[in-house]
């Protein structure tokens, strides 16, 4: 994942800093030297970084943080802070007109996932928004662009116009601002060519376009893995048309992430929205405070909070929640969560937006939790209605009749009532008013209760623990 590599290694020199009683200046030098070496490795541009390590220098030996009660915290705050101001100081939107038609011209290289953005881009405008959106095959030069855009807006629901491979761009641009208007639609994204590289033909093209329909917004699709080839792009394409801002694709991959953190310092563009998956729904308003939260191993709870608003049945979660302090939870509620996880997506990127439990997504193997869901889902939808409400019927017959009809040995049909057993133990201390502590969900991931986890999870000290009991 993006940023995993230099989330851990500024941990580990914060950490450091933080364990020190008072700061001194070769402590604190040790410690930027560990934080340079952890962004010049993630790719960030070398001056960016120079730059950095003196803004962060000068205000970490400032007298106010080196006399305060808890000077590696404040150290911790200024390099928050500092990561922050590279990525924006605040929120950059989208340009909305208050009456009209609004335009969005999507323009980037040829790879980079242009048009899948133009249609995530479409439904995010729709669903959040509420905007009657137009989407505009503009990439003539590629046919085949022009039939995954209308394949995309039919899956999202969303008018696609176009004239064929055999109509320019402009005219095609041209046609579709009528075709807007008429349809009263109040946002129009032109889906425009890309090219393997920045070429004079392209940007002729763009050109003439933006002359044209002269829009609201020009945004530039740049793929999150191509490190600091993110800059270069993004600076020729705003000195030839005027980059309003940018979407980053493919952040769910393994990109360092470098790209991403000097592109605005550089190029003064901000970044709008951030791609971190294959599905329509996979795609997150650019908050700058939220991401240096995550590269600092802080957490995003919030954005956890409005993706679980907009993904989740919220009537089924409040009903789970009402059984659950009442004490009760059977595989119906078990099978009932397993489709509210599956809505979410990797379990993995959730874990990593809740404070404390990032250190554990490493144990975590997402493909081994879907195979495993799947497999008791099985199992599950085996059973009769009776036997999921009273799990305590299943005796040796049960399930064995259970284990054919999934496909599963009899073992896995057992497995699957421990983890329900102790999902039920979690949820009487919830109805006795009482919270589950961690040790608890480290018993059941050593049970083998939580799914797709490492059973041999947990500190050094337990690990060692381990270790004796065996000898």
């Amino acid at each position: 994942m993006a940023f995993e590599s230099l989330s851990d290694r500024l941990n580990k020199a914060l950490k450091n800093i933080t364990g020190q009683g008072k700061l001194t200046e070769k402590n604190m030098n040790d410690m930027l030297k560990e934080v340079r070496m952890s962004l010049l490795e993630a790719d960030v541009n070398y001056e960016v970084v120079k730059n950095f390590i003196a803004d962060v220098k000068e205000k970490a030996m400032g007298q106010e943080v080196m006399e305060s009660l808890n000077p590696g915290q404040m150290v911790v705050k200024i390099v928050h802070d500092e990561i922050q101001e590279l990525l924006g100081s605040e929120d950059a939107q989208l340009n909305f007109k208050k009456q009209g038609l609004t335009t969005l011209m999507m323009v980037g290289l040829q790879g980079t996932g242009k048009t899948t953005a133009s249609a995530k881009i479409a439904k995010y405008c729709t669903k959040k928004m509420k905007r009657r959106v137009l989407l505009v095959a503009c990439d003539v030069v590629r046919p085949a662009a022009i039939q995954q855009l209308q394949t995309l807006g039919q899956d999202i629901d969303v008018d696609v116009f176009t004239m064929g491979a055999d109509v320019d761009a402009v005219t095609t641009a041209e046609e579709a601002m009528k075709y807007a208007q008429d349809r009263q639609k109040d946002l129009v994204i032109f889906d425009t060519a890309g090219r393997l590289h920045i070429d004079e033909a392209l940007m002729q093209e763009l050109s003439d376009m933006k002359a044209s329909i002269q829009p609201d917004n020009i945004v530039l699709t740049v793929d999150a893995m191509s490190g600091q080839d993110i800059i270069t792009v993004a600076r020729d394409f705003n000195e030839k048309l005027g980059i309003t801002g940018l979407i980053v694709t493919k952040l769910d991959g393994d990109a360092r992430g470098g790209g991403l953190l000097s592109v605005r310092s550089i190029t003064n563009v901000p970044v709008l929205f951030v791609s971190n998956g294959e599905k329509m729904d996979d795609l997150e308003a650019f908050h700058p405070d939220r991401m240096a939260d995550r590269i600092l191993g802080m957490g995003d709870v919030m954005t956890l909070v409005e993706q679980a608003q907009d993904k989740l049945d919220m009537e089924i979660e409040q009903k789970t929640a009402e059984r659950m302090m009442a004490g009760v939870f059977t595989f119906n509620d078990l099978l009932s969560q397993y489709g509210q996880i599956k809505k979410m997506g990797s379990i993995q990127n959730m874990m990593k937006m809740i404070p404390g439990l990032n250190k554990m997504v490493k144990n975590v193997d997402d493909d081994k939790l879907n195979s495993e869901m799947k497999r008791n889902e099985a199992i599950i939808q085996s059973m009769t209605p009776y036997e999921r409400d009273h799990p305590k019927v299943l005796k040796a017959s049960r399930k064995n009749r259970i284990a054919k009809g999934s496909g599963v040995k009899v073992a896995d049909v057992n497995k699957l009532i421990k983890q329900l057993e102790q999902m039920q133990s979690m949820t009487k201390m919830m109805s006795g008013g009482r919270m589950p502590n961690m040790g608890a969900f480290q018993n059941m991931q050593r049970g083998g209760g939580l799914a797709g986890t490492s059973r041999h999870a947990g500190s050094k000290k337990q690990k060692k623990k381990r270790k004796k009991k065996k000898r």
